[in-house]
């Protein structure tokens, strides 16, 4: 059975030092891609973006700092938890968000109440939707770049 998370949290798209501005980000989850997070971006005057990447990236991320490749995540500032950076790259053009860490915490807590972290291939139907959900990241990616 496909069991979703849902939330809709208000980020700032930090354009450079002097601009950014709020926007709506959806985080959903989904219980037959467990080890996976979206988050769709909505960029006014522009279709909205999405990206998938590890659910456990995003959770060490509120902590410290994380991530190699394409997707970034660490704590605003390393003293306090109170705000998280969020830094997604395409070869050479990134883009940065800034968030409040609480309702993202919020998020994961109900992602984690629906699949515990570290439970997730035990998921019954896991195998039989992975074909699925690989196809609908690569499908997703295709169409992104």
């Amino acid at each position: 059975m496909r069991e979703s998370v849902q939330a809709e949290v208000m980020m700032s798209f930090l354009v450079s030092e002097e601009l950014s501005f709020r926007i709506p980000v959806e985080l959903s989850y989904e219980s037959c891609d467990p080890y996976a997070v979206r988050l769709t971006f909505h960029l006014p005057g522009d279709a909205p973006v999405t990206w998938a990447f590890g659910r456990e990236l995003l959770i060490d991320g509120v902590g410290r700092p994380t991530g190699e490749g394409d997707v970034r995540v660490a704590p605003a500032d390393p003293d306090s938890l109170g705000e998280l950076l969020i830094r997604l790259q395409v070869g050479g053009d990134h883009a940065l968000f800034r968030s409040s860490t609480a309702p993202v915490i919020a998020f994961l807590d109900r992602t984690d109440k629906l699949v515990p972290l570290g439970q997730e291939g035990s998921l019954a139907d896991f195998d039989a939707h992975l074909d699925e959900a690989l196809d609908r990241i690569l499908a997703e990616e295709q169409s992104a770049g």
